[in-house]
């Protein structure tokens, strides 16, 4: 199994950050997810411990003491050395619908000219890929997903907008995203989904996971106020493939 060089700093008086290379590749995301079951299983326990692992880097959060940063480093140093191998359990292949209709991608005609495609070719190209979820943050939910073809990346917009609605898809840079909230943000906004990304009264609020994968599938805007109607009651159901089966 192969090992990155890895760097470790202090991150308050309850945290460490740990650093593998600066590079966004899915072979050291699942090493880092690797790590965090070897952890998990041998030496740092839950509830005790918090693991955040996000792109190339894990922060441990110890939720009851203060670290001696000098001693865990060296443990961590120790640990991810010798760590043995363990295959990767609970990831998942979430594939969520898009209404890519006009009213809701508000941003699909200026990418158009930007990219110089067409409106379906920029829908086609988005639901033909098949994402990882390399980080959650900025918002509860808020997916960083990484894989978007080359052909569909765009700047952030220069002047975000104050208000950007929930479930709004949208593109910046090499990553795809769902707003799972009212917010501002500065993406170019595609398309919208239905699905609730955050829910706080569950006991997972957020039923993606780091490391897990996303596909998009196109669906039209009856079908859009269908499942908006479905979630509020309970009752649609995302389509999920277990990929450590």
């Amino acid at each position: 199994m192969k090992n990155y060089k890895i760097s470790i700093r202090q991150f308050g008086r309850h945290a460490l950050l740990v650093e593998w290379p600066k590079k966004v590749e899915e072979d050291i995301l699942l090493d880092i997810l690797k790590f965090v079951r070897y952890l998990k299983e041998n030496h740092l326990r839950e509830p005790e411990w918090e693991f955040i692992p996000a792109y190339n880097s894990l922060t441990l959060v110890s939720r009851k003491q203060n670290l001696d940063y000098a001693e865990l480093k060296a443990q961590i140093l120790k640990w991810y050395q010798s760590k043995t191998v363990v295959p990767l359990k609970g990831r998942s292949l979430w594939r969520l619908p898009v209404c890519y209709e006009e009213e809701f991608g508000i941003d699909l005609k200026d990418i158009a000219r930007q990219l110089q495609l067409s409106v379906e070719e920029i829908i086609k190209l988005h639901t033909s890929s098949v994402y990882t979820v390399y980080g959650i943050g900025f918002l509860p939910g808020f997916m960083y997903l990484g894989g978007l073809p080359a052909a569909l990346e765009v700047p952030r917009k220069a002047t975000p907008r104050p208000k950007v609605s929930r479930g709004a898809v949208a593109l910046a840079g090499k990553q795809t995203g769902i707003y799972p909230q009212e917010s501002p943000g500065g993406w170019n906004i595609i398309g919208s989904c239905g699905v609730p990304m955050f829910n706080s009264s569950k006991d997972d609020p957020c039923f993606v996971k780091v490391g897990d994968k996303i596909q998009f599938y196109p669906i039209s805007k009856g079908e859009y106020q269908l499942q908006l109607i479905e979630n509020e009651v309970g009752i649609y159901k995302i389509e999920k493939l277990e990929l450590d089966a």
